[in-house]
């Protein structure tokens, strides 16, 4: 792609996104997403393969039909109340519809049947800016409106996505399904404790990214895209396959690393908020996605490749990949578990 045009298109996406955040009127708010999704479609479409466009179409239907019911739900409440402001969102039908329309658009269960699809026809970069960046304006509107929104809907789609994430990961052999199940579930632990602690919403986000940053990453520098080729990556970069394991460790939120520290945090709320039993599903949910990610370690590290391997081992050539950003995420998504009561003093 034309390094102009792919500056104009991630520029684009950062004013799209800080469009959503900073705007408190609903179609300012709507102007942000739509700039968000308009800018990620040429970079999901730009390898013109068939599955990419596949992707890109079901994507954008998607993206379109969500925005849609935004700027209705918003008109309606503008027309029964005067206000476009997303503090006076009285109307509890045109709450209810905003709340789905931006589910929707992150994925949440029962509306996630398109993430696993188009994460699946994407590249990794792409990929990664859909399971990141992508999430951040919609997940911003959901913060700053969620005192309108029915907390008993909140915590059934968090519940929901917690348990589509993980039992939707258990028979997939593509990665980035798994990666796309994992989203959904992490999606919902952040819904389920934002309307007691929002700064904990804030804080799973942001580990979330980084774990998934690392996943990623690590991903497109082994050029592994299925179960069956992490069984080459031990003879090829041990090291790296070593971390990649940890990685999808935390990602499952096992101690002692980083990806515990929200589940720990999000079960201890939600006890003190007198939810056992939210607390005990959410708990089951997350040992089910852990065994996915358990799959994954014993094909990296506890499976040998059937084919002697005669290619040069990647550590002994030269590549273009960036790999500080890499080595960067992956210190961070292993090692900030005991610095834990240090950041929710910064949060807090």
């Amino acid at each position: 792609m034309n390094p102009y045009v792919l500056a104009t298109l991630l520029l684009s996406l950062g004013l799209g996104t800080t469009l959503a955040f900073a705007s408190s009127h609903w179609l300012l708010a709507w102007m942000g997403l739509e700039i968000n999704t308009l800018a990620i479609i040429p970079l999901m479409a730009q390898h013109h393969h068939p599955r990419a466009v596949e992707a890109t179409t079901k994507y954008f239907l998607t993206q379109a039909t969500a925005a849609a019911v935004i700027l209705f739900a918003s008109m309606t409440n503008a027309w029964l109340t005067g206000e476009w402001s997303m503090t006076h969102m009285l109307n509890p039908i045109a709450s209810t519809m905003i709340l789905v329309a931006l589910a929707l658009k992150i994925g949440l269960a029962p509306m996630h049947f398109w993430m696993p699809e188009v994460l699946q026809g994407l590249d990794l970069t792409t990929g990664l800016i859909l399971s990141t960046w992508q999430k951040l304006a919609p997940l911003a509107l959901i913060i700053q409106t969620a005192q309108a929104f029915d907390p008993l809907l909140l915590t059934a789609l968090g519940l929901t996505s917690t348990l589509v994430g993980g039992w939707g990961g258990l028979n997939q052999t593509q990665l980035r399904k798994i990666l796309a199940y994992s989203s959904i579930a992490h999606m919902g632990w952040m819904i389920v404790i934002l309307q007691y602690t929002p700064y904990l919403t804030f804080l799973t986000l942001l580990l979330y990214i980084l774990m998934t940053s690392a996943a990623f990453l690590t991903l497109k520098l082994s050029y592994a895209t299925k179960i069956s080729t992490l069984a080459t990556t031990w003879s090829k970069s041990p090291l790296l396959t070593g971390a990649a394991a940890l990685v999808l460790l935390s990602l499952g939120g096992l101690p002692p690393l980083t990806g515990f520290m929200p589940k720990w945090l999000i079960l201890e709320e939600l006890s003190k908020q007198g939810l056992p039993f939210t607390a005990t599903m959410m708990a089951l949910a997350a040992l089910i996605s852990l065994y996915f990610y358990l799959r994954l370690c014993y094909a990296m590290t506890l499976t040998i490749s059937p084919n002697t391997l005669t290619s040069t081992t990647p550590w002994r050539t030269q590549t273009t990949q960036a790999s500080l950003p890499l080595a960067l995420f992956t210190v961070m998504a292993l090692g900030l578990l005991p610095v834990t009561p240090t950041i929710m003093i910064l949060l807090t």
